[in-house]
């Protein structure tokens, strides 16, 4: 089942604001989803007004959905609306989750260009620059995403997009991680073709991960190109300094690819033989082969197992509709197994 085929919420609110608009309707919404963390909160928004201020001829708005937040951010980003140098809504999304504080971000952004940044990650002062640059061109049915840089060196080389090279997605490559959801833009066109996030999916959600992924495979199925770009850059301040912390999200993200891989495996079968060549690399690697990453000696074994764990949690979803208590101890009884053969 195919969450973009049925209802995510009781009650279906519009992926975008519809208009009239005010009379300045912004050429870019930049939309920042948080949770706890005003810290680096602060430095993101910083960033971001920076980048407005330094090409304001490319007006710009700015969305921030905390999510349920216990740390001021609340109060923080009440008292930043009045003053900030670029205009900023701020947005309560009490409903747990990536997915859903996205899709509320969604729903108030104005602006032509939709851009996603996390609240853990910084612009490059340029980044208007190149991001007007790309749209200038008059091509918006696709998405688009920027380099991704370690923001502080004593944070390990993950979650990041160091490619120097303009490419697009194809089957023979898989889409997650191609463009990473930290640094993701599209034309407004394109969210209200592709529709909203699902809910099921991305952190704090019932699938940990993926909604990124997700929604570039839908926009694949939809005949919307995907692009990465090695300019727009973001630095990627994530904080992750030891191997627990690192193994821990590689395991979360290729659980969520297990569950994409079985919701698309009808409309989008080439996802599958990407799990057989994890499968393969993964045999390989016990007769001696490469690791997935020999840098910070990551395994395949975990992606194939997080793989399956993540499908048969898609699965339970699916056949209950919302878990009740013999599934939610059919699937930890699953992913705990899958978890201790992953470490």
């Amino acid at each position: 089942m195919n969450a973009e085929h049925r209802p995510l919420l009781q009650r279906p609110r519009p992926v975008l604001p519809v208009p009239p608009w005010p009379r300045q309707r912004p050429q870019v919404s930049f939309i920042v989803c948080t949770r706890d963390r005003m810290a680096v909160l602060e430095a993101c928004i910083g960033s971001i007004q920076a980048a407005c201020l330094a090409h304001p001829a490319f007006a710009a708005e700015l969305v921030v959905v905390d999510n349920g937040s216990r740390d001021g951010t609340a109060g923080y980003l009440s008292a930043l609306a009045g003053r900030s140098a670029i205009p900023l809504t701020a947005i309560s999304e009490p409903r747990p989750g990536l997915a859903a504080a996205r899709n509320a971000g969604l729903a108030r952004a104005r602006g032509r260009v939709l851009v996603f940044v996390d609240d853990d990650c910084r612009l490059e002062r340029g980044y208007l620059v190149d991001l007007e640059r790309h749209y200038a061109s008059g091509e918006k049915w696709l998405i688009r995403g920027g380099r991704v840089e370690i923001g502080d060196a004593r944070d390990l080389p993950f979650t990041i997009k160091r490619c120097d090279k303009r490419e697009r997605l194809t089957q023979a490559i898989h889409p997650g991680g191609f463009v990473l959801g930290c640094n993701m833009t599209m034309h407004r066109d394109v969210a209200a073709r592709i529709g909203p996030f699902d809910e099921r999916f991305g952190a704090g959600g019932a699938l940990r991960s993926a909604e990124d992924t997700d929604y570039l495979v839908r926009a694949m199925l939809a005949g919307i190109p995907v692009e990465y770009v090695p300019d727009m850059t973001i630095f990627h301040h994530h904080g992750r300094r030891d191997r627990k912390a690192v193994d821990r999200l590689h395991r979360d993200y290729h659980f969520g690819n297990g569950a994409l891989c079985l919701k698309h495996f009808r409309r989008a079968p080439w996802l599958l033989r990407h799990f057989y060549w994890a499968v393969r690399a993964a045999l390989r690697e016990l007769a001696g082969g490469p690791r997935f990453d020999s840098d910070l000696k990551l395994s395949h074994w975990p992606i194939v197992l997080m793989n399956l764990a993540g499908a048969a949690k898609l699965t339970l979803l699916v056949l209950a509709g919302r878990p009740d208590r013999q599934a939610r101890l059919a699937q930890e009884t699953t992913e705990a197994k899958a978890e201790a053969g992953a470490r």
